[in-house]
């Protein structure tokens, strides 16, 4: 696993720029033994001769056989240990949106669902109902008053919303109530140390009221929390790396990733070709650029293989445009992988491409897939390595030792 302080010591200021490109769920699986992965399926004529001239390998985010959520799939990109930086989604979501958290914030990730009279949930995500109507629910929970507290109630996208308690002595050490399954109803929150009962009762309390404020909606009419957590306080990757981040994301969850991590985040992207020209206006001002793509991940867990494959398809489409800028080190990889035939995150390891054209090693591949990817140069390593490789091919790594 990667030393950040051994980092700070060996890394150099240059003026090499580095590009990490992550297609959020990228890896897959076939619908049919032998048949192709979505990235196999997909045309990818860009990707596929940049592999040619590139090293090609699969991460793991975690460990063999560990299915990643998206914060610690991340945190292994940008080259923190994600067992020891363990990152609850309710700061994501908050910093993502520009929630300033404070040391007495409890944040947790909301998820608007639907349930039917028995109270099981139909839907996870109450039919991924648009930003208009989660903003127009949030402005019924911040109704719900607790003693004690502050409580703060912010939409973020789609069905998702960060709710923060704000108040001393309050404990992330409580469970998600989403049973991650249809036909089951949300779970209470229950204390994972005796010092987090208070703070499970004022949850439970708050879920409570929030099925009042709701019961009537549909179909979005219940909520599920998950990601209790607090600001970390994380070393910060300008610090470590000597490196001038900006992040290009336009989902707020890895907005806030990048703010977590001490990234400078461009605000107002919508799309791909908004990150691109954003990508091209600031090429100068930074040293790295963290460019993220949700659709890929969703595309996979909503089950559908073509439509995956035709995300990664539009992203190929603007793989010149990056070239054109001449990055010293360009990474296309994924923070986990998303099997359209899974429906969910899986552990299996994600394709990954690194291009170095004063340094790297060329494969000898036909394309850009999990296939072509074992016989890479880069063979299957843990994803926490990836940027002390990028900063080596960058020029940008000092000796270690005498």
């Amino acid at each position: 696993m990667t030393d950040l302080e051994l980092m700070r010591e060996l890394t150099l200021e240059s003026d090499a720029k580095i590009v990490m490109l992550v297609m959020d769920g990228l890896g897959g699986m076939p619908l049919q033994p032998g048949g192709p992965t979505e990235l196999e399926f997909a045309r990818t004529p860009n990707l596929d001769r940049l592999a040619s001239e590139s090293m090609l390998g699969l991460s793991i985010p975690i460990g063999n056989g560990i299915t990643p959520g998206s914060g610690p799939g991340h945190m292994a990109l940008f080259g923190y240990d994600p067992v020891k930086y363990l990152i609850g989604r309710g700061v994501l979501e908050a910093l993502g949106i520009g929630f300033a958290l404070t040391p007495d914030d409890l944040a947790a990730r909301g998820n608007f669902c639907t349930v039917d009279e028995n109270l099981r949930i139909t839907d996870r995500r109450a039919g991924r109902i648009p930003t208009e109507k989660c903003v127009e629910l949030v402005r019924k929970l911040r109704g719900i008053r607790l003693p004690g507290v502050e409580i703060f109630v912010e939409p973020v996208q789609d069905y998702r919303f960060a709710l923060v308690f704000r108040g001393p002595g309050l404990s992330a050490r409580l469970n998600e109530t989403d049973p991650q399954k249809i036909g089951a109803p949300p779970l209470p929150v229950a204390a994972q140390s005796a010092d987090a009962k208070p703070s499970a009762d004022l949850a439970n309390h708050w879920i409570a009221a929030a099925r009042e404020v709701l019961k009537a909606e549909r179909p979005a009419n219940m909520v599920t929390l998950r990601g209790w957590a607090k600001e970390p306080g994380l070393p910060q990757f300008n610090e470590v790396y000597k490196l001038k981040a900006l992040a290009l994301a336009v989902y707020p969850m890895y907005k806030g990733l990048a703010t977590l991590v001490g990234m400078n985040v461009l605000q107002g992207l919508h799309h791909l070709d908004d990150q691109l020209a954003a990508l091209e206006a600031n090429w100068k001002a930074y040293d790295f650029f963290f460019v993220h793509y949700k659709y890929t991940d969703s595309r996979g867990e909503d089950g559908n293989f073509e439509a995956k494959a035709a995300e990664i398809e539009k992203v190929d489409t603007v793989i010149p445009r990056i070239l054109d800028l001449k990055p010293d080190v360009f990474i296309v990889t994924g923070d986990h992988s998303t099997p359209a035939a899974w429906k969910a995150h899986s552990w299996h390891p994600v394709p990954t491409l690194l291009h170095a054209p004063s340094g790297g090693r060329g494969n000898p591949v036909q394309g850009f897939g999990e296939s072509e990817c074992l016989k890479g140069a880069l063979g299957q390593f843990p994803a926490v390595d990836l940027m002390p490789m990028a900063l080596a091919y960058a020029g940008r790594m000092a000796k270690f030792g005498a």
